[in-house]
């Protein structure tokens, strides 16, 4: 299981939110490619960055940050947050990510999804499934659907979709466990989705928890808050999760 270590971006800083509020945000860096290459340097194999701005708006913020921070590090880089257009996916991808997530798109255009699937390929597009009490929310997490997370999850692996970012939105930001129950159910229910577990880890323990998923198809879990607050040690995560490593 892959330990992916989470930079926020929001006003090209670094910064974390509490249940994806905008309202609630704490400021850690200003500068997200120094973060970057931290991460990179503690051993991590992937990161995963997120243009809050982006998610809000509709479209990427801080692509300046995002190519800097791509172009810093030598390992591959996925990049969600505002990611609605096949414009965008493309101008993502030619700033060098390795791997575009979708959100509210995958929700709501789903011809959109099945066109980037084809012409990127599966390993290139992930789609976020943000569940708040079972239902996806979508627009920066602001809009809660009538979508249930697990006929979604289940529409996505028919329409040929396999790497699936499952955020319990409760969790996020908050340091209170990830909801382990939750991430079973969901990955149990939909066999040959490769699931990347997000919200809620705030120590060793949970990774541990997590990795025993593994044979549902847990393949990674992306961690912020807790490195940034110092709970959790990086390279003794990894040392840890990535034991018996496998990757994406």
């Amino acid at each position: 299981m892959l330990v992916i270590p989470a930079i926020d971006l929001k006003g090209g800083c670094c910064v974390r939110l509490v249940e994806g509020k905008a309202t609630l945000e704490v400021v850690y860096s200003s500068d997200p490619v120094e973060v970057a290459l931290g991460f990179e340097a503690a051993g991590a194999k992937w990161l995963h960055v997120v243009d809050l701005d982006g998610a809000f708006r509709g479209e990427p913020a801080n692509l300046d940050a995002i190519a800097a921070i791509i172009r810093a590090v030598g390992i591959p880089v996925q990049v969600g947050g505002g990611i609605r257009s096949r414009e965008t996916a493309e101008k993502i991808f030619a700033l060098g990510a390795a791997r575009i997530i979708l959100g509210t798109a995958a929700v709501m255009e789903k011809e959109l999804l099945k066109e980037l699937l084809d012409s990127f390929g599966k390993d290139r597009v992930a789609v976020s499934v943000d569940a708040r009490e079972g239902k996806v929310a979508v627009k920066g997490w602001e809009e809660v659907t009538l979508v249930d997370a697990l006929t979604f999850g289940r529409e996505l692996r028919s329409l040929g979709v396999t790497w699936v970012i499952f955020t319990d939105i409760k969790r996020d930001g908050t340091l209170k466990g990830p909801n382990v129950v939750a991430v079973a159910e969901f990955a149990r229910s939909i066999p040959g989705l490769r699931v990347i577990v997000s919200g809620g880890v705030s120590r060793l323990e949970d990774l541990l928890k997590l990795k025993k998923l593994a044979p549902l198809g847990v393949e990674g879990v992306i961690v912020g808050k807790a490195l940034y607050d110092g709970r959790i040690d990086l390279k003794e995560a990894l040392r840890l999760v990535e034991a018996e490593g496998n990757g994406g």
